[in-house]
């Protein structure tokens, strides 16, 4: 059994939140691989930085949070009747995302 790879190439956030703990929504029910995508964000320009991580286990919670709430949100691949509204509020509700496969 293979475990797919997810390649990531993340840009920095703006200076103004770059100040700030980044806010971080993990969707999907298998945590630990949603923490691995994580994985070197922390040590950006050098530094470690610690973030605030939230839990989502199903994609239908997404439609509840505020527009521009996540800094970042890494979300598990969803079934393709259900993608168009899921990548909907991705993009409202994060201000970078990532689908992963898992």
């Amino acid at each position: 059994m293979s475990c797919p790879r997810t390649s990531v190439c993340l840009t920095p956030l703006p200076a103004d939140q770059a100040a700030r703990t980044p806010r971080i929504l993990l969707g999907g029910q298998h945590q630990p691989t949603l923490l691995r995508n994580l994985d070197g964000f922390s040590r950006r320009k050098g530094q470690a930085r610690a973030f605030l991580i939230q839990f989502a286990e199903n994609a239908c919670d997404l439609a509840r949070y505020a527009s521009d709430r996540f800094d970042l949100a890494v979300i598990q691949a969803p079934t393709g009747e259900h993608a168009g509204e899921i990548i909907g509020h991705l993009t409202r509700i994060a201000r970078q995302g990532l689908i992963t496969r898992g």
